[in-house]
């Protein structure tokens, strides 16, 4: 690291390790540089090595570039393109929300980042305003793929212990393990909500709360999801409340986003995965209507790392 990149600042810090600001020495680049702490356990190793096959498989506008990945006295080292502030910052700079038109030039971005992804057989399951990262000019970057993973099939059981509680679907809240890429687009909307009038459209402080903030807004849950909850070893003891006069996004919204804007963002939220808004469905939206993207979209790659899960596993001691 040293030799190749001068360290300009801390610019994060998690529970695996540290993002810095780096610029490299041969081209006077920025760039952002993420070092995982040396780890013994096995189960965060593999979560890291599959952060890395992921980030591998991909090439897109709306996802941060992976430049390459080493290894130095025990640490694996992460290079990404360095981007000014995250979706949080952004918002903090404008606690009020965000312009119409801003959240559109947004959302738009992130579904075409999600669709990529789905179409690649990958669901992230952790967006949320820290994960996506925004330059200057409004172009916006999909990071973090610590929770990504491909999904081979429909009925495939998966860890629910994941994403930020606030941008959880239902599905995730209630179904033990048995849901599908349709989380990334729940989070979408709860994301749209927050850039609206910068606060958390769904900020419940358990996951309990969660479910009840949920139906505060959007009115009583699908009965199979109701019965999942009462069958559930988890909810044991709890009890859901009848909401007979839910909030509703028109009146949350009201003057802060389009009828169009607000039907949109209702697809999104739909309780029922299987009549969540997805796919190609999202730019057929009258809220995308005659809209054109602001960074028209070069042809997409896989990257080619020559030995590159080699490294991985020795890497992580796999082989």
């Amino acid at each position: 690291m040293q030799s190749k990149y001068e360290v300009i600042g801390i610019v994060g810090e998690g529970a695996y390790g540290k993002v810095f600001k780096c610029k490299n020495k041969e081209n006077g680049e920025y760039v952002a540089m993420k070092q995982f702490k040396e780890v013994e356990d096995d189960l965060v190793k593999k979560t890291m090595a599959r952060e890395l096959k992921v980030l591998q498989m991909l090439k897109h506008e709306n996802i941060v570039e992976f430049k390459e990945a080493f290894k130095r006295k025990g640490n694996l080292f992460l290079v990404f393109e360095y981007v000014e502030k995250n979706l949080l910052e952004l918002l903090q700079e404008q606690p009020k929300g965000l312009d119409p038109s801003v959240i559109k030039k947004l959302i738009f971005q992130i579904c075409l980042a999600i669709k990529y992804l789905h179409d690649m057989n990958i669901v992230h399951r952790d967006i949320k305003p820290e994960n996506l990262l925004v330059h200057d000019n409004l172009k916006l970057k999909l990071c973090d793929f610590g929770f990504a993973r491909t999904i081979k099939t429909s009925r495939e059981k998966l860890t629910d212990y994941v994403a930020t509680r606030w941008y959880r679907s239902p599905e995730l809240l209630l179904s033990a393990g048995f849901y599908g890429p349709e989380v990334d687009y729940w989070a979408i909307g709860c994301i749209m909500g927050e850039l609206a009038d910068g606060d958390p459209l769904f900020d419940g402080s358990n996951e309990i709360d969660q479910i009840l903030v949920i139906q505060k807004v959007l009115g009583k849950l699908p009965d199979y999801q109701i019965e999942l909850f009462y069958s559930n070893p988890h909810f044991k003891g709890a009890k859901l409340p009848d909401v007979q006069k839910p909030e509703t996004l028109e009146r949350r919204y009201m003057g802060k986003l389009s009828k169009q804007a607000i039907s949109f963002m209702k697809g999104l939220l739909n309780p029922d995965p299987k009549q969540r808004l997805k796919g190609d469905a999202i730019f057929q939206h009258p809220y995308f209507e005659n809209y054109t993207n602001p960074f028209p979209t070069q042809i997409c790659k896989i990257i080619d790392f020559k030995y590159f899960n080699f490294f991985i596993m020795v890497f992580f001691n796999f082989v």
